[in-house]
């Protein structure tokens, strides 16, 4: 496993953009197909969606005829009133939910036909920030964000090094050693992300990140998560800061009416 090295000197005291670190990997093309020399063909898509459609018991459709692909090193911002379905589409991304009709690839792999045993392999390569943190109530800051470390099999001297400076980058350094219950909420929520972030996932799914936090915490959490980008993750962030939307300028997605409008470049 490649260790997420954060790139985060100098950035303690101050949410300004990190200059380039020289050692990122070079953001990959989203639509790519890399043909490799034995002739196999390297898809970029970490996702894909086929007309996808969810709806709940006998109820209307929450979601429909979803037609979509998340490029590897993609960075995607998704916007939409409450109750449009971002949650919906967040449980399908991360295998807490079937579709009801339509195909999705993940990974390489059909949805549907991974079997159960295999899920949480799957699982470990995403890293999700849920809006209920759903952080381990007996477990300190430092061993919540540690658990994915510890759980791939890392060292116990890099484990403390990496979580000990990415707790300090979030600025919870002094809370590293407090449970959950002590935590405020936008507390509780940079140590979710944290978590979600440390092992470097290959996709990174946000539900609400900045929710809870001031502005100034806002940006520095979109920083981090553009440097993770940097280093090859797929990021998809759900978010109502249209702010922060315009502010970083990667793609933007609206859903509405169960199906997704790329607006990007609307005013």
């Amino acid at each position: 496993m490649v260790l997420f090295d954060i790139v985060i000197t100098g950035l303690l005291s101050k949410p300004v953009r990190p200059k380039r670190n020289p050692c990122l990997l070079p953001r990959q093309s989203p639509t790519q197909t890399v043909i490799l020399p034995d002739g196999a063909p390297f898809l970029t898509d970490v996702v894909s969606f086929r007309n996808v459609g969810v709806r709940y018991e006998s109820g209307p459709d929450i979601l429909r005829d979803l037609n979509f692909s998340l490029g590897r090193g993609s960075f995607h911002f998704l916007t939409g009133a409450s109750g449009a379905g971002k949650s919906t589409l967040m449980r399908l991304l991360y295998l807490a939910l079937r579709q009801t009709r339509g195909e999705i690839n993940i990974f390489g792999r059909d949805n549907i036909r991974i079997p159960r045993d295999e899920l949480p392999a799957i699982r470990r390569k995403i890293g999700v920030v849920f809006q209920d943190f759903r952080l381990i109530n007996h477990l300190t800051t430092f061993e919540n964000v540690a658990l994915p470390l510890r759980v791939a099999g890392v060292e116990d001297l890099q484990i403390r090094k990496n979580v000990t400076e990415l707790l300090e980058w979030v600025g919870l350094g002094d809370h590293i050693n407090a449970p959950p219950s002590r935590l405020s909420g936008g507390q509780q929520q940079r140590v979710a992300i944290a978590r979600a972030v440390i092992g470097r996932p290959a996709l990174l799914l946000a539900d609400e990140p900045t929710g809870n936090v001031d502005d100034r915490i806002a940006m520095r959490l979109l920083y981090l998560f553009e440097e993770l980008n940097k280093l090859g993750t797929t990021v998809l962030i759900a978010t109502h800061n249209r702010q922060l939307v315009r502010r970083f300028g990667h793609t933007q997605w609206l859903l509405e009416g169960g199906t997704l409008h790329d607006v990007t470049h609307s005013s």
